[in-house]
């Protein structure tokens, strides 16, 4: 609604200079360079107008970032490889703090993609696993020697920037089953375009069953496991 305003105005005043000024209307042209009127105008008006956008934005901010208590949190990390690492720290920790469930996600290969039927360029061979309905807090930072990325799925509403030595915060509640599918959205080098990601948003049960899994037999043993499960229950291709 602003810029359409200030669209119409710029071009009424666009406008009104064509007509009354026209060569036609004045053959003996004005010898005027300044008017300290209206160069106050054109500096304070604007200056009035951003302000004016600037006050309400300030909450839409504040709000923004307002991250609320998360039932499960999720730390990404954007490797200068080209995938993506994840962390669930709520399932458990070694003696260190290191997160005890922790697995790198890889672009799904070609032709291994058209054999199960699934989109090449953003399905990978292990997948992010979420409750559905469920506030998941997500930490998003890049390797520290590695370059910036962008953790983007557009379903979610949901873009940020993974930055080497900072942590980015952010949320989503996914409230319908299902396989989203997202990729980087930064010009992050030579394989930006083969960096997919994808989440499985699945019921809490399913979820736990997982969890439980991954945690004893590792990523690729509580991927076969779930999607079992969802084949089973008909939520999942039979492919």
């Amino acid at each position: 609604m602003v810029i359409t305003l200030i669209t119409l105005f710029v071009m009424g005043l666009m406008l009104y200079v064509m007509v009354k000024f026209s060569a036609r209307k004045n053959p003996v042209p004005s010898a005027t360079t300044h008017n300290s009127l209206v160069e106050v105008l054109w500096t304070v008006i604007p200056i009035l107008i951003l302000v004016s956008i600037a006050i309400p934005s300030f909450r839409l901010l504040y709000l923004q970032r307002d991250i609320p208590a998360a039932d499960l949190t999720i730390k990404v990390i954007g490797n200068p490889s080209w995938n993506w690492t994840y962390e669930y720290p709520d399932l458990g920790v070694d003696a260190e703090g290191n997160a005890s469930v922790s697995f790198t996600a890889y672009l799904l290969p070609r032709a291994e993609a058209e054999q199960k039927g699934v989109p090449y360029l953003l399905a990978t061979d292990v997948p992010m696993v979420v409750p559905v309905n469920k506030t998941v807090k997500m930490i998003v930072t890049s390797d520290p020697e590695g370059i910036i990325h962008a953790w983007t799925i557009p379903s979610f509403g949901m873009k940020m920037d993974a930055v080497p030595g900072r942590l980015n915060e952010d949320w989503f509640r996914a409230t319908k089953e299902g396989v989203y599918y997202g990729q980087c959205s930064e010009l992050c080098g030579k394989d930006h375009a083969f960096m997919p990601i994808e989440v499985h948003v699945v019921s809490e049960a399913d979820y736990n069953a997982w969890a439980e899994k991954v945690k004893t037999a590792g990523a690729e043993s509580a991927r076969d496991f779930l999607f079992a499960k969802l084949k089973a229950k008909g939520q999942l291709a039979q492919n």
